[in-house]
């Protein structure tokens, strides 16, 4: 059993939340694989509770390399952020799978920020629509953000509280023969996953 602020969080409230997320994930999936004709098969393994301190200890693990993420804000019955983030060079190799050889005059960073914000903002929102729709809440969204950064600077000055709970989900995406590792994690205010364990249990 987890506990948030010291409060327990039952296994059932975590397999709860481990299954919205499939469901999100999976929503998120059959919508790439139409948007950009490659099969894409999206799991999410591994959900962890943390603070920021266990979050810097976890980057810290993949040492001083580079990051990729796209963050989006939300606020409604409970409010935060939910971020996707990879290691760069594996971005890479999911904005090339996906999108090919960029032509000689385009911009490739523009192509790499503006493709992964595209599939950040549809993963993203398929996590918190199924959220939103199982427990009948409304959300507003921001415009999706894209970050680059070292891994040691990915998370500063990024306004996130040190008393802030975080969701860890350890995602995969499988395109093809291609193996792509990246993370979802959702940051909750003050409060906010309390009120979202409490609705679990009318699940």
């Amino acid at each position: 059993m987890m506990t948030i602020h010291s409060k327990p969080v039952s296994d059932r409230q975590i397999e709860a939340l481990r299954e919205l997320i499939n469901i999100g994930v999976g929503k998120g999936a059959a919508i790439l694989n139409t948007m950009l004709s490659s099969h894409i098969v999206l799991q999410v393994p591994q959900l962890t509770l943390m603070d920021m301190e266990d979050l810097a200890a976890e980057i810290a693990a993949l040492g001083s390399e580079k990051l990729s993420m796209v963050a989006l804000k939300f606020d409604g019955e409970f409010s935060g952020s939910a971020e996707l983030m990879f290691p760069s060079e594996t971005a890479m190799t999911l904005v090339d799978t996906l999108v090919g050889e960029a032509p000689l005059d385009m911009d490739v960073d523009s192509i790499r920020s503006g493709t992964l914000c595209e599939i950040g903002n549809v993963v993203l929102n398929g996590v918190m629509g199924s959220i939103s729709n199982i427990f009948s809440s409304h959300f507003n969204y921001s415009v999706p953000e894209y970050i680059e950064d070292l891994s040691e600077n990915i998370f500063l000055d990024r306004g996130v509280a040190p008393q802030t709970t975080i969701l860890l989900a350890k995602t995969r995406f499988l395109i093809e023969t291609l193996d792509v590792d990246g993370d979802i994690i959702l940051f909750f205010e003050s409060g906010a996953l309390d009120r979202l364990m409490e609705m679990t249990e009318a699940i």
